[in-house]
């Protein structure tokens, strides 16, 4: 990836070959260069981010603004003309998957290189992929935890299946056991770590058994005397709340099932659940991940023009505009401060202590300036909840470990749907 100096010295090299009689012509985000025989094509200096769920869809329904929308994004060919990634704090399937269901939604090719799901950043934190740890969520979660370089991996159920007599909220299947299982030592390496990709089926089993999962520091053969004064890691993906599906009412998500965790864990412990880290909006470890990505989309796309504005679209002021909002101050700091120096993140500690120090340089090169956050009325939030009742009375739906600060669930730009964003935001990079 290109040093900042690189940058720079690209730049001068660029006005060095300029030819003589070339006439640059319309905004400095969007230049067409005339010599004669030459023309350059329009080209952005900005990004989107696109959240999906109330954004573009509700549950299996695709909204039809996402649909005008994506027709302005694309050319003559079909093809993108703008880099585009989707973020979403969903963490129950595999990238490929996701990204065929765009597909299929907005009727175009996406790939699962323009998508980064809550679990994704993890990827990047590869000193704990050796690690065995305990998989909680629904879907394929043994195989997300494959695909993003995992090793030793079981799952609840698979712990539920050693240790069934540990599972016994049902009334029925605790007679059941009491008739056939006999208290044995079980032959299990020791967990690790416990990764939370998602809100599970079963929420009384999940929380049980990573509960005594914590308090065992991963040996459930043993029975602790104690509370362990430092726990076993414990790494969780997506603190939404709440999300938006077909229903008209808002549904509570992972970060409900957290909060009944930490609950939980607390009042059985006297102490709090210690996170090592989490991902997913509004968390700016996430963002990070996301600019790379969306840096990585230029690059394929051949887009000479440096990308220096993002904009963040989402229903979500809790998780959506809140990070987005969040990461801008971080990008502003990072200018400030110089990007060598800026390597803190909200959750975990400094970025050093989650990524290896690889991919903290790669992400410092990073160039985008701002952030924009665009709030839509078709998920979470609506016209009926106006920002000055959120302002005036703010309720505080994100996550424990973020310090609330309401400002920051206030968005840069508000429009009704995906489609007038696009629409503004157009207009703001005057981009046709």
């Amino acid at each position: 990836m290109a040093t900042a100096l690189e940058n720079l010295l690209v730049k001068g090299l660029n006005k060095l070959l300029r030819p003589v009689n070339c006439t640059v012509v319309g905004s400095n985000h969007s230049r067409t260069c005339f010599n004669g025989n030459f023309e350059r094509r329009h080209e952005p200096s900005f990004g989107l981010l696109f959240d999906i769920d109330g954004v573009l869809c509700r549950g299996q329904q695709v909204l039809p603004e996402a649909t005008s929308a994506f027709k302005k994004l694309r050319d003559r060919h079909g093809k993108l003309r703008v880099p585009v990634v989707f973020v979403t704090n969903a963490g129950n399937c595999l990238r490929q998957t996701k990204a065929e269901q765009l597909s299929d939604m907005l009727q175009f090719k996406i790939s699962s290189d323009q998508v980064v799901m809550s679990h994704s950043p993890l990827k990047m934190c590869r000193h704990l992929h050796d690690k065995h740890i305990l998989v909680s969520g629904q879907g394929p979660v043994r195989d997300i935890a494959k695909g993003l370089g995992f090793h030793k991996i079981t799952t609840v159920d698979e712990l539920r299946d050693l240790y069934p007599h540990l599972d016994c909220v049902d009334h029925s299947r605790r007679r059941m056991l009491q008739k056939h299982i006999k208290e044995k030592q079980i032959d299990h390496p020791q967990i690790d770590a416990v990764v939370l990709f998602g809100e599970p089926v079963k929420w009384e089993r999940s929380l049980q058994l990573v509960i005594d999962t914590v308090l065992t520091n991963g040996d459930l053969n043993s029975k602790p005397y104690q509370v362990p004064k430092r726990h076993l890691p414990v790494i969780a993906c997506n603190v939404d709340l709440l999300w938006m599906a077909e229903a008209h009412l808002p549904r509570i998500g992972h970060g409900s099932f957290l909060l009944c965790l930490e609950a939980l864990y607390q009042k059985i412990t006297g102490h709090k659940l210690q996170y090592t880290v989490l991902t997913g909006k509004p968390s700016e470890i996430t963002y990070h991940y996301a600019e790379t990505v969306l840096i990585q989309q230029v690059r394929k796309m051949g887009l000479k023009t440096p990308i220096r504005t993002l904009y963040a679209i989402g229903d979500n002021p809790a998780t959506d505009i809140y990070g987005a909002n969040l990461y801008n101050e971080y990008i502003g700091s990072k200018l400030l401060q110089q990007m060598s120096q800026a390597k803190s993140v909200a959750i975990g500690g400094s970025t050093s202590d989650i990524l290896d120090s690889s991919e903290v340089e790669s992400m410092e090169h990073n160039c985008a300036e701002i952030m924009e956050s665009v709030l839509v009325c078709t998920g979470i939030y609506s016209k009926k909840t106006s920002l000055e009742v959120l302002e005036k009375d703010p309720v505080d739906h994100g996550h424990r470990d973020f310090h609330f600060v309401p400002k920051l669930a206030t968005p840069s730009i508000e429009v009704h749907c995906v489609k007038e964003a696009i629409e503004e935001i157009f207009k703001r990079e005057n981009f046709k």
